[in-house]
């Protein structure tokens, strides 16, 4: 199809009125075309009217229905061909490999939800039937549900342009829930954003669903972001990128006269604890299973391990000249955006500079633009804990290694780390007393512990947790990947002494949608 560099609100398109955007191709610096005018906050209120005139309909439709419409999403998306993986390579400077397996991950995650949303589990159906005849007070009858928020505000993220972008994540799982879902996409690929969108919209139409059910917005800077989380008719947001772009929304929607959440996936640098035992049998190994996931799309992944902590000795200097070996071999890779290049130079600079931070070594220069120059450093436990700015996110192919006296300035470390999305282990069977000393602490410190593997790779099931405390995300009791982060977007309702007439059709005796309810604490 023919890009048009539009808003989409509703089933319209439209031309914004604000700041032109245009892609840039990071590993040419080519400008692409076509311009997106980016919209204003009439656009913003225009998009929020839709969306919450669609609310009263789209969060009663039929679980069959919803779970179609995801479907088909998915179907729309996988029709746009190789276009979509074309433009989405433009705007991204990724691999075609990596995007295909990314649209992949995308529609896949859709259907995960429309299995979600058949089974019925996230209505949570609890029934305590009326005890009229109860000594020495009777009991109402209860019945309680989940309904969804109502309209959300989703902000695409600059590292995954399919995945967590505008049929994401917090897309698929607010509009599971029965929220409709207002886009800011990114301005990093807004041709993709297009496209996605686009497929969007035939979804909502072919599905009879209301037009406001779905809106894409753009905009340069901060206006248009702000003013649909300022908009009282958005009730949720959901955001991927920057701890100062998360906070700063996180501070209008606090200051709202109606506050409301904002689950935003901000900062984490996702140490790895290297335990004696596995370093001394396989420190060779484990280095290479570093570097390649240090590499890994330029270190471009929320879960980058961007920490190595062990305690001092042959085995941890033996596993750094590997770890070392493998970072100087590394070819240079081209980064997101020019803006993120500059951030990353940046934050090596403020290791290379710092007088507590030796470096190991470096890549290969890259010869074209925007390339990351892969990094690894070193620097002492006590320099380490005596230094705060040492714990700021390098995004890309850098890491720090911690080296520590012994096991227990190993604990005093990782008791005093931030929060994170991931801790991994390196441990083997001698190492488990010392590893268990550790899991309360990192259990405190993570949503998700690994042993033996690299935190590199998020899967999309029903056990994972991708989020854990601040700022890896601004609630730790959530995760933004998997089939529970449709909680996110949803709350209880209680319904007392209703009469049949008035009660959703989950909470009837009949119960026609044939879902599980827990009746008087049993499972039926």
């Amino acid at each position: 199809m023919t890009l048009e560099g539009k808003l989409l609100i509703g089933q319209d398109a439209v031309s914004g009125s604000s700041k032109p955007i245009n892609a840039i191709n990071p590993a040419t610096n080519e400008t692409l075309e076509p311009t997106y005018v980016g919209g204003t906050i009439a656009e913003a209120e225009r998009a929020c009217e839709l969306a919450e005139t669609a609310f009263a309909t789209y969060s009663e439709t039929s679980l069959e229905e919803r779970a179609t419409f995801l479907e088909t999403i998915a179907s729309e998306i996988e029709g746009i061909g190789d276009e979509l993986i074309e433009r989405a390579m433009a705007e991204s400077g990724l691999p075609k490999a990596r995007l295909e397996g990314e649209r992949g991950r995308t529609c896949g995650q859709l259907r995960l939800f429309a299995s979600v949303v058949r089974a019925g589990e996230w209505l949570d159906v609890r029934i305590d039937p009326a005890m009229p005849d109860r000594q020495p007070m009777p009991r109402a009858d209860l019945r309680q549900r989940h309904i969804g928020l109502g309209p959300v505000a989703v902000f695409g993220a600059s590292n995954f342009p399919l995945a967590f972008s505008v049929a994401g994540g917090d897309t698929a799982s607010a509009l599971a829930a029965g929220c409709p879902v207002i886009v800011k996409g990114h301005s990093a690929h807004p041709g993709t954003s297009e496209l996605v969108g686009r497929a969007l919209q035939r979804a909502v139409k072919t599905c009879g669903q209301p037009e406001g059910t779905f809106s894409l917005l753009f905009g340069s800077g901060s206006e248009i972001g702000q003013a649909l989380v300022a908009d009282p008719r958005i009730q949720a947001v959901g955001f991927t990128g920057s701890r100062g772009g998360g906070t700063a929304l996180m501070k209008t929607a606090q200051s709202r006269s109606q506050p409301i959440p904002v689950y935003a996936e901000m900062s984490s640098i996702n140490p790895v604890f290297l335990m004696p035992e596995a370093l001394k049998a396989r420190g060779k190994q484990i280095a290479e299973g570093f570097v390649a996931s240090l590499n890994m799309g330029a270190g471009q992944f929320c879960t980058n391990p961007g920490l190595v902590v062990a305690a001092k000795g042959p085995e941890l200097d033996a596993f750094i000249e590997s770890a070392a070996e493998g970072v100087k071999a590394s070819g240079s890779q081209t980064m997101l955006t020019p803006g993120i290049f500059d951030a990353y130079e940046q934050g090596v600079k403020r290791l290379s500079n710092s007088g507590k931070v030796r470096e190991a070594f470096r890549g290969k220069v890259g010869e074209t633009p925007n390339q990351c120059q892969a990094g690894l450093f070193i620097t002492s436990a006590t320099d380490f804990l005596g230094d705060p700015e040492l714990q700021e996110e390098v995004f890309g192919s850098t890491a720090l290694v911690i080296e520590c006296a012994d096991q227990e300035e190993m604990k005093r470390v990782a008791a005093q780390l931030e929060g994170q999305l991931t801790i991994t282990l390196q441990v083997d069977n001698g190492d488990v007393q010392a590893a268990q000393q550790l899991m309360p602490t990192l259990e405190r410190k993570a949503g998700r512990i690994l042993a033996n593997g690299w935190p590199t790779g998020v899967e999309v099931c029903h056990a994972m947790v991708h989020g854990g405390p601040y700022p890896a995300t601004s609630d730790s009791r959530t995760t933004s990947v998997g089939s529970s982060a449709i909680h996110r977007f949803l709350r209880p309702v209680c319904y007392q002494a209703l009469p049949e007439a008035l009660l959703p059709e989950a909470l009837k005796d009949s119960n026609p949608l044939g879902v599980s309810q827990l009746v008087n604490g049993k499972r039926e």
